[in-house]
């Protein structure tokens, strides 16, 4: 990605985006993700080719007052941490920033591959996910 091409999409997260953790299934746990909402699909499209992710398409229920609007939401963790790392030093907006700081220096301290954690590691685990919410 070039710089040019990070801080375009710093500025569109930093406008209608969301850098978060989030969850597949209510027994596991949070994973990193970035989401953009925006009617504009070819931006997402766009988007996509440079992050990665997949594109939704998010329920119109009145179409004759409101545009379809879509949703690019990368989850990949290679993705995830590209992108962070290419646009950390062009976000402006503080909350975001931090999220993308924290993430970046401690997930994968306190993440296991396959997920089975003994009890001192599920309480830095769990902790990192409270404080991370905090921001």
């Amino acid at each position: 990605m070039e710089k040019w091409e990070a801080s375009y999409i710093a500025g569109i997260i930093d406008g209608e985006g969301t850098i978060t953790l989030t969850r597949n299934h209510s027994k596991e746990y949070r994973r990193p993700c970035i989401a953009i909402a925006s009617t504009d699909k070819e931006l997402l499209i766009y988007l996509q080719s440079l992050a990665g992710g997949k594109i939704c398409n998010k329920k119109n229920y009145n179409p004759e007052k409101h545009k379809y609007s879509f949703t690019l939401t990368i989850t990949k963790k290679t993705d995830v941490f590209s992108t962070l790392q290419s646009i950390l030093p062009f976000l402006r907006i503080d909350k975001k920033k931090l999220r993308a700081e924290w993430i970046l220096k401690y997930y994968d301290s306190v993440t296991l591959r396959d997920g089975k954690y003994n009890q001192e590691q599920l309480v830095l685990k769990i902790k990192f996910e409270k404080e991370f919410f905090l921001i």
